[in-house]
């Protein structure tokens, strides 16, 4: 069902056109992600979609009481408000009808022909039903917890940080459940287990989304649809990144060779993605399998989850094995290393060696001291004990501030401070446009003063500056923050080509998947722990011993059954179940076919142009959801069957 369209819409700033006679749509569950460079529209599209910005020409329909809300970059808060108070603004509607439906419920059990107050009552179920609000206080307290603001939570909300306001805001939007979700960058700021939270979140209460974002994992799982912005037009994908990445190089390969390096980036992705994803997702397929298994016995059988526990730890270590080459030269000698932040101890007794060919991300929750460590590798802080020894080395740091840059200066004067318009680059001669071309800035940019440019803007000349720097160790502290999809993959380009050593602190996993080596883990003992798995791989691995752990511990608090217990009375199958159970496995084989049709048509150009894309792509999510449904049907019935069979 069709929420907002906007049609043949226009947007100019001064002579810059933005977009032109462009057309847009929202259906009701869709969760669309908006792609494309930083300065192509998708935050004016965003924008245009909240009904805050006006255009030039075309229209804006909605549907009826349509309720839009959308994330600010800079979050405004009422005067006093603590971090609760902020996290429960805009609720009190929903508790205004819960309070109004108690009070009717109440009175048609004394007079339940009132016609009046039924059809209230069914208005007020369904509106806290679409916003799952039964359970309010559980939603809040859970929000509050795993986006780390339970600490806060009597605190003004105005002392907290830029990044923890921004969470606040998004927990309370994600509270009021609107029509339709705008989020712009909803990733930043959040660790990767406030991300997961997030991406449960959005997928089980089916909230209706319109995002931007540069986190091509979260895009993946989250995406119904993705819409290019390119050259004052919109381009319509199904599904996420992947999707996005194999039907635009169909798209690319019908046009007259032009955009060879596009081409190339989005193959190099591909071949990534394939390789490292699918790979690895095939690779857990038997140990999915086994946990499931484990699952249903965990009831029964702590020690049949122990050996599962047991087999998990034995597959991480395999990844653990140190793999550094001893003949490589030693940039940095740690030795038990300790480190304190005021009175919160940050880390204990670390020791390593980080040698010229090694790529290590550090990784961790927010505030575990990632950028502290950083800071200790540099000699900017003295540890609270242990030593950092450096060799001979020369860094080049990247970190939030940009403190490389200096705002007064244009580009030409950054890059090229002795004079003339050429920089070296790794050895090679090159003039300052051609270089700084390699990183999407057009040649009117040279004149322009650092101080007028973007957030985004200011990273990318930051990083452009750091690669021209003869260094021997790259430190690059969250460099994806603020930038784009097609920056990023730049990004990922010029540090696999970089001949020495780079360290990386990010929450970004599809960037750590694809860049780092090693990782170096914060643990919640204060310890790090050093990994050569994927990032990916390591969390999926925690994520199954955590849930092995929960469930060993419910386990052992189950009494064995006596034999003398009496079995159920009167449980079987109904008639109408008996009939599914033979018809449900026809139809999800049905369903899997047409699914498959559907994805070899998005592959094919000629098919899905006949068809048109958007058509497709909501056909093929119907065909999901009804086999979601099918399939969840299924496993509920043959649940109760076993539980009949074993009673």
């Amino acid at each position: 069902m069709a929420l907002i369209d906007l049609n043949n819409i226009s947007k100019h700033y001064s002579a810059q056109k933005i977009l032109t006679e462009i057309n847009f749509h929202v259906d009701e569950g869709e969760r669309i992600v908006i792609i494309g460079k930083n300065g192509s529209g998708k935050s004016t599209l965003m924008k245009i979609v909240n009904g805050t910005l006006d255009t030039d020409g075309g229209e804006r329909i909605t549907k009826q009481n349509l309720e839009i809300k959308m994330l600010d970059q800079r979050p405004d808060f009422k005067e006093g408000h603590t971090v609760r108070q902020a996290v429960e603004a805009g609720l009190d509607e929903l508790n205004n009808a819960k309070k109004r439906y108690d009070e009717l419920s109440l009175l048609l059990a004394e007079d339940f022909d009132n016609s009046k107050n039924i059809d209230e009552h069914e208005k007020l179920s369904r509106y806290i039903e679409h916003h799952n609000a039964w359970n309010l206080d559980d939603k809040i307290e859970r929000i509050i917890q795993h986006f780390d603001l339970k600490q806060y939570e009597e605190k003004p909300v105005a002392m907290l940080s830029g990044g923890e306001q921004r969470r606040v805001a998004l927990a309370s939007l994600l509270l009021q459940k609107p029509d339709i979700l705008l989020l712009d960058e909803p990733t930043n700021h959040l660790d990767v287990y406030m991300v997961e939270f997030l991406e449960e979140l959005i997928l089980k209460e089916k909230y209706t989304l319109v995002f931007i974002s540069h986190d091509r994992y979260f895009i993946d799982r989250i995406a119904t649809k993705s819409v290019e912005v390119e050259d004052c037009a919109l381009r319509e994908y199904s599904g996420g990144y992947s999707n996005y990445l194999s039907q635009k190089e169909e798209w690319i390969r019908t046009l007259q060779k032009q955009h060879d390096n596009l081409l190339g980036v989005l193959k190099r992705e591909n071949e990534w993605f394939a390789r490292g994803v699918r790979a690895r997702l095939k690779r857990n397929e038997g140990r999915k399998e086994r946990l499931m298994e484990i699952r249903e016995d965990a009831k029964t059988n702590p020690a049949k989850i122990r050996q599962m526990s047991i087999e998990l730890q034995r597959e991480a270590k395999h990844f653990n094995r140190d793999k550094s080459i001893n003949k490589q030269k030693m940039l940095f000698e740690v030795e038990d290393l300790c480190l304190t932040l005021g009175s919160k101890e940050l880390l204990k007794n670390f020791t390593t060696r980080i040698l010229q060919k090694d790529v290590i991300a550090i990784v961790g929750p927010n505030g575990s001291g990632k950028s502290t460590l950083l800071k200790a590798l540099l000699g900017r802080i003295e540890p609270t004990s242990g030593k950092v020894k450096r060799g001979e080395v020369k860094i080049g740091y990247f970190d939030q501030h940009r403190e490389l840059l200096d705002d007064s200066k244009n580009l030409i004067e950054t890059f090229c401070p002795n004079g003339g318009d050429r920089v070296n680059v790794r050895g090679a001669d090159m003039h300052v446009y051609g270089y700084l071309k390699n990183f999407l800035f057009p040649r009117e940019f040279l004149d322009k003063k650092i101080g007028v440019l973007s957030g985004g803007e200011k990273n990318r000349i930051a990083l452009a500056l750091l690669f021209t720097k003869d260094v021997d160790i790259l430190i690059l502290d969250e460099p994806t923050n603020d930038l784009d999809i097609p920056t990023i993959n730049i990004l990922e380009e010029q540090l696999t080509n970089f001949n020495g050593a780079v360290i990386i602190v990010s929450h970004d996993r599809y960037f750590v998947d694809k860049i780092a080596k090693k990782l170096f883990i914060f643990k919640e003992n204060k310890h790090i722990e050093e990994s050569h798995q994927q990032y990916s791989e390591y969390l999926e691995l925690e994520k199954e011993l955590k849930e092995l752990e929960e469930m060993q511990k419910y386990a052992e608090t189950q009494k064995p059954k006596s034999a003398k217990e009496e079995k159920p009375k009167n449980l079987k199958l109904t008639f109408k179940e008996k009939i599914a159970l033979e018809k449900l496995p026809l139809e999800i084989d049905d369903l899997e076919l047409q699914i498959d049709k559907k994805n070899e048509c998005l592959a094919n150009p000629k098919c899905y142009e006949e068809i048109g894309i958007a058509k497709l792509a909501k056909e093929l999510e119907a065909l999901k959801e009804s086999y979601e449904q099918k399939v969840e049907e299924l496993l509920e019935i043959q649940e109760k069957e076993e539980e009949i069979n074993n009673s």
